[in-house]
């Protein structure tokens, strides 16, 4: 039995991390049994979630694990689909996970409404009378990542320009196909939609979720991913 170590149910998501809701959907693409579990970033391998315990090995990152599942596993995720659509589909996951994912989380973190509305949470476990300290500092360091990956030293208007030029590029990739590159899903599918379905998540306020949720043909997809992978 697999076990898949991440955050937990958060926001009405599967996971607050997409990365671990990524991986999750990728253990279900591979029909390959599985459990979830609370994670300790002391034991994650690259200090991050989502990681995995599988027969004794500890694997983290999204991406490997998703190499892991397919070299001791066999499963090929994407059959059936040729060379060049697949490398726009991993062009596509590395622009949603390496650009997209950064708007996301500054909207999260650096706005003051939806930090108390989302990640804030996060230290309700912390004292009450250092958890104010606990937060601002956790911000700080949020704030300097952006800063150093880069999109911290944008405008939050021209970040919103970035990231609505992102969900249009997913867009027209995904056209009227039903997953995201035909009628058949594709590995490609597990970042799409964990992606999506955290930028669509209604407890945050953003320009990239009204423009996100003015896509038609991604909103019957996320809507029709979750009937088939989330039913509950």
């Amino acid at each position: 039995m697999i076990k898949l170590y991440g955050s937990g149910p958060h926001f009405g998501l599967p996971d607050a991390s997409p990365f671990v809701t990524k991986a999750e959907m990728l253990l279900k693409l591979a029909k390959l049994p599985y459990e979830t579990a609370k994670m300790s970033f002391g034991k994650a391998p690259k200090g991050k979630i989502p990681y995995i315990e599988d027969d004794g090995l500890l694997l983290g990152d999204s991406t490997f694990i998703r190499f892991h599942i397919e070299a001791k596993y066999g499963v090929d995720f994407n059959a059936g689909y040729a060379a060049r659509d697949l490398a726009i589909a991993w062009a596509a996951e590395k622009m949603i996970e390496d650009h997209l994912y950064w708007v996301a989380v500054s909207d999260r973190w650096l706005d003051k409404v939806n930090f108390e509305r989302g990640p804030a949470e996060f230290f309700l476990m912390a004292p009450a009378p250092v958890r104010p300290f606990v937060k601002a500092m956790v911000r700080r360091q949020v704030r300097k990542a952006l800063h150093g990956q880069g999109m911290g030293r944008h405008t939050e208007a021209e970040r919103s320009e970035l990231g609505k030029r992102g969900i249009d590029a997913v867009a027209a990739i995904m056209g009227g196909n039903r997953y995201v590159l035909g009628d058949r899903v594709c590995g490609a599918d597990a970042t799409v939609y964990a992606f999506l379905l955290a930028a669509m998540c209604p407890v945050f306020r953003s320009e990239i979720r009204r423009h996100a949720e003015a896509q038609p043909n991604l909103v019957d997809y996320v809507k029709r991913m979750t009937a088939e992978f989330y039913p509950g």
